[in-house]
């Protein structure tokens, strides 16, 4: 299965412990859309979620072809094309749970969901469950999603450590699930792509059997329509306890964009990743922050914010260069890797000063509304951003003390060099408040 735009390939095996193969998978390359499902639920209901699932996601991005067209032309928002994918996954569970209904033999079945839809310059996906989504970029391997099950979430908590994990009797339990319920909560991201960037989807049926540097191995050395037979069968060979079910998609590496473009894409993440109250985070996790991120462009004397403006986002400087500056004195410039108004994602104080672009030049901007509600979503990250928050507060009141230190210090040392006369005189300036005793 090829195109200009990806090359793509997909396998399913019912493994060598079922006797159905409850997983299913749907390909479009025309859209742009691969999906992966793993069923659950008695009496081939599993099987039946799971197709319905991919059938439902088909349906709903098939229909809105024309958001599809419009973002790729730059006139939709990437939000309006996650919040499609979002309905689409609200469709399929709500199909799904009212079939359930229907049919008393189909009750409480459901199915993990994956769905990719690689759009312009973007991947956009949406994740239920524990199968999962990994990027493979140049020599790296990325799990993109987390896994909405019950071994994750114990050891997410450190309820129990990996060596404990196998003496759990429900391992394939997971936390949440389309179909069982008539609405269910979706993990939404998008990314950048670049030339060459793959896409691995599969069931926890591989990566029950594979760990990350398996798949990365088979990634980088076999052919696309080989890998995913490779991964079958290097799974089945290690038991093939469940079905298993994988889908690659990847994008030429033909120099479509350019390489200002490339850096832009990588420069995102490397500044992130070098910002103190980020550096903590991993891939995945960096990958949401930059979800909720938008990219502005300024030109020559534009200014970016006023003092005195509330202070409401942070900037990092991807290109060009930026200057700082109060009442006509130029404070400090900052350019490509630096980042300025960090503070604002914590509170409201108004500005301090005015910035203004020196050359075109382009922000990439963390608005604190949106910052708050990735945070209020995602446990681990709020954590890992509080105590990066005080690590960073901490090292500036230190740096503050030490320099009142030195300032104390040298004022001293200055009045220790005057004479009697002056230091009277010095004293005898000092103004005195006025009393305020009642009895006068």
């Amino acid at each position: 299965m090829s195109s200009q735009r990806t090359q793509s390939f997909a396998l399913t095996d019912v493994g060598r412990k079922r006797e159905h193969n409850e997983d299913a998978y749907l390909v479009d390359e025309d859209l742009g859309l691969f999906v992966v499902a793993d069923g659950m639920g008695g009496h081939a209901a599993g099987e039946v979620a799971s197709s319905m699932s991919c059938e439902s996601v088909y349906n709903t991005v098939k229909e809105h072809k024309a958001l599809l067209d419009s973002f790729r032309k730059s006139e939709s928002p990437r939000q309006d094309v996650a919040r499609m994918l979002e309905l689409a996954v609200q469709r399929a569970c709500a199909e799904v749970f009212q079939e359930g209904q229907r049919d008393p033999n189909k009750r409480g079945m459901g199915t993990t969901l994956e769905v990719l839809l690689l759009c312009g310059n973007r991947a956009f996906v949406a994740h239920v469950g524990d199968s999962r989504v990994y990027l493979h970029r140049g020599s790296e391997l990325h799990q993109l999603t987390e896994d909405h099950s019950l071994i994750n979430e114990l050891l997410k908590r450190r309820q129990m450590t990996p060596e404990q994990l196998g003496k759990i009797k429900y391992k394939n339990a997971v936390t949440r699930a389309v179909g069982v319920y008539e609405s269910v909560e979706a993990d939404l991201i998008d990314l950048d792509v670049l030339p060459g960037d793959g896409f691995l989807m599969c069931s926890d049926g591989l990566v029950g059997h594979l760990e990350d540097p398996d798949i990365q191995q088979a990634l980088e050395n076999s052919p696309i329509e080989m890998c995913c037979q490779y991964l079958i069968d290097t799974a089945n060979q290690r038991g093939g306890k469940d079905n298993i079910t994988t889908v690659l998609a990847k994008l030429p590496d033909d120099g479509a964009r350019s390489e200002e473009n490339v850096r832009e894409v990588q420069l995102k993440f490397e500044v992130l990743h070098q910002m103190p109250i980020f550096q903590h985070l991993n891939y995945q996790e960096l990958v949401r922050v930059i979800n909720v991120t938008e990219m502005r462009t300024f030109r020559k004397d534009e200014d970016v914010v006023h003092q005195g403006d509330d202070g409401e986002e942070l900037f990092i400087v991807l290109s060009g260069t930026f200057t700082v500056h109060r009442g006509g004195n130029t404070l400090t410039e900052f350019g490509p890797g630096e980042h300025f108004g960090e503070m604002a994602l914590i509170d409201r104080e108004p500005r301090s000063a005015n910035v203004t672009a020196v050359t075109p030049g382009k922000l990439l901007v963390v608005d604190r509304k949106r910052f708050y509600h990735m945070v209020r979503s995602d446990h681990d990250v709020a954590v890992k951003l509080l105590w990066s928050f005080l690590r960073v507060l901490s090292t500036r009141l230190r740096s503050t003390s030490s320099e009142l230190g030195e300032a104390k210090d040298q004022l001293d040392a200055s009045v220790d060099t005057l004479d009697f006369g002056e230091r009277d005189t010095l004293i005898t300036r000092t103004p005195v408040p006025p009393s305020h005793d009642s009895s006068d």
